[in-house]
């Protein structure tokens, strides 16, 4: 019998999803979403339907797909695991830590694979970033600043943000959790992040009761610093890293590509701006190589443990307004 997978949630994400494992030659996708809209997109996709998750999951899947709201991720994905399947779970890993170890330590006995969805890993300009980073072509790594930022009514236009999980916070809502990449990459590109302090609120006119744009400073191993600013407030899109390094700063820009900047003049441009569908094409690529034991995930489950671990600091350091140790 050959690969078999299954997503559970049919929103954009899901459908994304299944679109692209049909791309990427898997057959038999089945899929699950309580809304009829979701599932009728779902199935005009290719997947197969199913009813539940349980009917989903006794069709023996090889790998789960987790693409519900972050409150049912962890419900989810260890009946995923239950069953023997591979789980990817879209980000974050969960809106809370309590049963994220029992999942793990399910995972581990069971000899499955976790992934969690930080797509950002799989962007060409961001993985440029990184690599020149890690190459040294900036020196040291003295500080770091990432930005996103877009009017939440325009994420998806066909649908009404106020029923989105971002809005309320028992949902894993609220901006800091909702783009929670920054936080994984700053981590990835620049060490392991050592305290948090945030300020946020909920400062528009939208309507939702979590926070809509958060400040945070973060202090990374050996004493360096990064800021992270998030938003669903300003118009455009708005997506950076600068990285300030002894020898360069290096600039990335979703839109545009890297730029590296030497002696206050622009010394290379690296213009790299892909199809948004292919860092989620090669994730989901990446994905199908763990469950086939060729690759490992560049996010386990263990990492995405600490992103939320950090997250959930910069929450309550918000709320108490103090700096948290981590």
């Amino acid at each position: 019998m050959g690969e078999s997978f299954l997503v559970l949630g049919c929103g954009s994400i899901g459908l994304r999803h299944i679109r692209n494992l049909k791309t990427l030659g898997i057959d038999q996708v089945y899929a699950h979403d309580p809304a009829p809209a979701a599932r009728s997109a779902a199935e005009g996709a290719g997947a197969t339907l199913v009813e539940s998750v349980e009917a989903g999951l006794a069709q023996s899947p090889t790998a789960v797909l987790v693409c519900a709201p972050p409150h049912l991720h962890l419900d989810v994905a260890s009946a995923a695991v239950k069953a023997g399947a591979h789980v990817f779970i879209e980000k974050p890993v969960s809106h809370t830590l309590e049963n994220l170890d029992s999942l793990l330590d399910g995972a581990e006995d069971a000899g499955v694979t976790v992934m969690i969805g930080y797509n950002l890993r799989f962007h060409a300009g961001l993985r440029k970033l990184q690599e020149l980073a890690q190459d040294g072509l900036a020196g040291t790594i003295l500080s770091l600043r990432a930005e996103y930022g877009q009017y939440l009514p325009t994420w998806r236009p066909a649908t009404d943000y106020r029923n989105g999980y971002i809005v309320r916070h028992e949902t894993g809502g609220g901006i800091i959790l909702e783009e929670s990449h920054e936080f994984d990459y700053i981590e990835w590109i620049g060490g392991e992040i050592k305290s948090v302090f945030a300020r946020a609120g909920q400062l528009s006119d939208l309507e939702m009761e979590a926070e809509d744009t958060a400040l945070i400073v973060l202090e990374l191993e050996g004493g360096r610093l990064a800021e992270i600013h998030v938003d669903c407030v300003q118009r455009g899109y708005s997506r950076s890293c600068k990285l300030i390094g002894s020898e360069a700063t290096l600039y990335w820009d979703y839109s545009k590509g890297v730029t590296v900047i030497r002696d206050g003049v622009e010394d290379e441009f690296h213009p790299i701006v892909p199809d948004p569908n292919d860092m989620y094409r090669d994730e989901i690529a990446h994905f199908v190589e763990c469950v086939r034991g060729h690759a490992q995930p560049p996010v386990h489950g263990r990492a995405a443990k600490r992103v939320l671990e950090v997250v959930l600091a910069a929450k309550l350091s918000a709320q108490e307004r103090r700096e948290v140790i981590l």
